[in-house]
């Protein structure tokens, strides 16, 4: 699942986006993949960043007293164990869905010469999903670990969908043309290796999808 090391080694920073109380007992709860399990991974891809010097950024969502959710001040605003008891390099609070809006995040980024940004946290097709494509627009190559992140059901008037749905379709997505998608396991890999993950693009992804589609026909 890597690509031949050819040129120099990715100079990672690992992002850990909105791990906050109130994605795991709060009034937002991750449903897939259980939270539980995110959680671990997230845990375990921090630890593994300090080991091999990767810079860790925590960010914090952050919202009016009177919002319904993270309201600054409440328990649902505060970090989750798994983040707040582990070290950081840098920590952003946002009020806006990316990470690099209205914050520091990219100047901080530029000054590590990171090129390379792996992304966790929640949620994978809010935060995590503008965040990522505001990191490519910046020219970054980002990677995104989709079993250290999660996402909740909606409803609306445009119709519904699951929390699996939702986060299949957004990695699917991701991986399309916009992040190297990827397992916790598998990212501890590419770390150790210096590798960089296998990625994707659009016109590859959809002559796939035709093929499997007239297979399937056939």
């Amino acid at each position: 699942m890597t690509q031949p090391n050819n040129s120099q080694q990715p100079k990672r920073a690992l992002v850990v986006i909105d791990v906050q109380n109130e994605y795991v007992t709060g009034g937002l709860q991750i449903e897939y993949p259980p939270v539980d399990d995110s959680l671990r991974h997230i845990g375990k891809a921090m630890d593994a960043a300090r080991d091999a010097g990767i810079p860790v950024v925590v960010v914090q969502q952050m919202s009016p007293q009177a919002a319904p959710l993270f309201a600054e001040g409440s328990d649902g605003w505060r970090l989750h164990d798994v983040v707040a008891s582990r070290p950081r390099d840098h920590f952003v609070q946002k009020k806006l869905a990316s990470a690099f809006a209205g914050t520091d995040l990219g100047h901080w980024l530029r000054q590590q010469r990171v090129d390379t940004l792996a992304v966790v946290g929640y949620m994978s097709h809010n935060c995590d999903d503008t965040t990522i494509k505001h990191a490519v627009d910046a020219g970054l190559d980002v990677e995104f670990l989709s079993d250290a992140s999660g996402s909740v059901p909606y409803a609306n008037r445009a119709g519904a969908a699951t929390a699996e749905e939702i986060h299949r379709v957004f990695a699917v997505v991701q991986q399309s043309n916009f992040a190297a998608v990827l397992s916790t396991d598998e990212w501890l890999q590419c770390v150790a290796e210096g590798s960089r993950p296998e990625r994707d693009n659009i016109h590859a992804t959809h002559q796939r999808a035709l093929a499997a589609m007239k297979h399937a026909a056939a």
